[in-house]
């Protein structure tokens, strides 16, 4: 570093043209303190030593007067009170800037020197560094907004008094909404549907909503939230009417052909019974083909059967007043039932449940799901082996299970996740020995979705398997509150493991 204390302002910038605000000379030639840097050309020297400096030289100076003139104090006391106006000057020619320029970039800054010219360049830097900040936060915005524009779904920002905050196209053409409007009205005035309220107050959002479009019962709209920043909200609504109606499509269909094909296979079935009935009269290379043929029918009513109460489930609205029923009494009677079926393969049955307790549901409809969860455990357990049923509170008490266990052959992970789909096998060989359909596990998530309540299922392969449908405690009556969990029937069970 050069230190250079009075350069002339061309010596400090040659070659420069216009130069940079704070450093103009306002057409004489001014001094400032600065520094040339050998390398640079140009860099600020410690503007508070200089000024320190220039207080100094200016007592220095006020002083050798006064002793000139026989009166150091008062000399003393002028250069001072110099000294100090001048910078007094300074602080209302920066009032004066900013309060005329609130932005401190409109206009260049005053002229001035020292300490206070990089007080005035340093604010004007500023100002220019926040004002192409925000320029440049607002073409980000600028951008978002045009290229949201340009989106089939609409995305619209609540704040956190539910008042809407901005929308892109799309919200107008598919909700109505109009600007500026309708900018700052709470959203559950505009959109004017208990269902969507409720849903909006509830603040669970895991699951997507759907409602006819407002103004228009023939359009289907898919509601989705997201919360961000202080319980604001991010809402996207699609349009989908299409999938709605091929959704429609896809379960009359089966409905209808479920119901078509019911009649034909139960007449097959029962002129192949009547053979079969006389099959000793027969030739005995037809018994094979008919005992097969009777097998297949009996498959196929089986499946027809499930589809039937599958579109049933679907399309059947939940009965309002649902009635308490005794638990212990359904599972008693469901495990007689089972062990009748499967009485050759000897399984040792248990279960386990306060006879006090109730539960609130559709009695047939639990007893279908229930019976379909133990007799898939029979099916899948070797002969001689355990099934228990246990029902009690889970947790600390906030849910109540319903939980199948058996120590068959299990299922390995991997597939856990696809069992509750429609016609799934984990091994299409094993379900055609068992003579299964693939859509019981479909039809007990169904039915369980219509009790508020979820699968969970938890299996490992050669170490059995645990279905467990769990209720929320609200549809229980009865004896409550948290209960350790039931001793397991079996050693060595397996982790759980959860599928929604």
């Amino acid at each position: 570093m050069i230190p250079a204390f009075f350069i002339p302002v061309s010596t400090r910038f040659p070659g420069a043209g216009r130069l940079p605000a704070g450093h103009r000379t306002g057409g004489g030639l001014k001094y400032r303190f600065c520094e040339v840097h050998p390398e640079t050309g140009f860099q600020p020297l410690h503007y508070w030593r200089a000024e320190i400096l220039r207080l100094l030289l200016v007592l220095a100076v006020t002083a050798l007067i006064g002793w000139l003139a026989g009166n150091i104090p008062a000399a003393l006391l002028v250069g001072v009170t110099a000294y100090l106006t001048i910078n007094y000057l300074q602080l209302w020619r920066l009032r004066n800037w900013l309060k005329g320029n609130p932005s401190a970039i409109q206009t260049e800054p005053p002229e001035s020197f020292g300490l206070w010219g990089e007080v005035f360049d340093g604010i004007y830097k500023l100002g220019r560094q926040e004002q192409k900040t925000r320029d440049y936060l607002e073409s980000i915005i600028r951008k978002a907004q045009e290229s949201s524009s340009a989106l089939e779904i609409a995305v619209i920002m609540i704040d956190r008094e539910g008042s809407l905050v901005w929308w892109n196209l799309a919200g107008t053409r598919l909700l109505g909404f109009e600007y500026p409007r309708d900018q700052g009205h709470p959203v559950t005035n505009l959109v004017r549907d208990p269902r969507f309220s409720q849903y909006f107050h509830d603040a669970d959002y895991s699951e997507s909503l759907k409602l006819p479009a407002p103004g228009d019962n023939s359009r289907t709209l898919e509601f989705e939230i997201a919360l961000f920043g202080e319980r604001e909200r991010l809402m996207i609504v699609r349009d989908v009417t299409r999938l709605h109606r091929m959704e429609l499509m896809r379960e009359d269909f089966v409905g209808n052909v479920s119901h078509e094909l019911g009649t034909p296979i139960t007449v097959i079935k029962g002129y192949v019974e009547n053979i079969m009935d006389n099959v000793r009269d027969l030739d005995e290379k037809w018994r094979k083909p008919l005992r097969q043929m009777l097998q297949q029918s009996t498959r196929m009513e089986n499946i027809v059967r499930d589809l039937l109460m599958l579109t049933a489930l679907e399309t059947k609205e939940v009965k309002r007043q649902q009635k308490p029923f005794n638990i212990r009494q359904l599972i008693q009677e469901i495990q007689q039932d089972t062990e009748q079926v499967y009485q050759s393969r000897s399984h040792e049955f248990d279960f386990s449940c306060d006879p006090e307790l109730e539960i609130v549901g559709d009695r047939a409809e639990l007893y279908s799901a229930l019976t379909n969860l133990a007799q898939n455990a029979a099916k899948y357990t070797p002969d001689r082996g355990a099934i228990r049923i246990e029902a009690d509170y889970a947790g600390e008490g906030e849910v109540f299970e319903i939980r199948v266990i058996d120590n068959g052959i299990g299922v390995e992970p991997q597939h856990i996740p696809r069992l509750t789909e429609r016609f799934y096998r984990v091994d299409v060989s094993r379900s055609s020995e068992t003579g299964g359909t693939g859509l019981g596990l479909a039809i007990v998530k169904h039915i369980l979705m219509r009790h508020d309540a979820d699968l969970h299922i938890s299996s490992e392969s050669g170490n059995g398997s645990t279905f467990s449908c769990r209720f929320p405690a609200e549809r229980i009556r009865g004896p409550g509150g948290p209960r350790p969990p039931a001793q397991a029937p079996f050693p060595d069970q397996p982790p759980q493991i959860n599928v929604h």
